[in-house]
């Protein structure tokens, strides 16, 4: 189990940057507000043709995607980007079957939440790509004595 201490710490210096691709505007606003809350920064894009023109300066280093957006598919807008470096990719999707989770890992998603999905399944997923993409462990937050 992750701690608070580690969550903390995983942001201490810079905040990951996320650009949260949702076509629903309830959706989006619920996850951009959760994200946030938690000190993420968040670009919010409701296409893939707005994720494409917000990923190159966004500078983000993970992406949060639907997987059904009204232009086209978050696996296709992931086969689309080009970045100087790769961003650690989360799909969501309604749709949660074996060939779902499959397709969105031959994309080169990380992982696949299945919506409705709780801040319980995408919080560890973050401090995970905090871990990897900062190349180093979180350590515990030290508290005066």
């Amino acid at each position: 189990m992750i701690t608070l201490a580690e969550k903390d710490a995983s942001r201490t210096k810079t905040p990951l940057r996320i650009l949260a691709v949702e076509n629903h505007p309830d959706t989006r606003e619920v996850l951009t507000a959760l994200l946030e809350s938690l000190g993420y920064v968040v670009i919010v894009a409701a296409s893939m043709r707005a994720a494409l023109a917000m990923a190159e300066g966004s500078h983000c280093d993970v992406l949060i995607s639907d997987i059904d957006l009204p232009d086209g598919n978050g696996w296709e807008l992931l086969s689309h980007l080009q970045l100087p470096r790769p961003m650690y990719a989360i799909a969501m999707s309604g749709y949660g079957t074996s060939s779902d989770h499959n397709r969105s890992k031959a994309a080169g998603f990380r992982h696949h939440l299945v919506k409705p999905m709780g801040l319980e399944q995408l919080e560890p997923i973050l401090v995970e790509a905090a871990k990897e993409l900062r190349g180093s462990t979180p350590t515990r937050a030290r508290h005066p004595a």
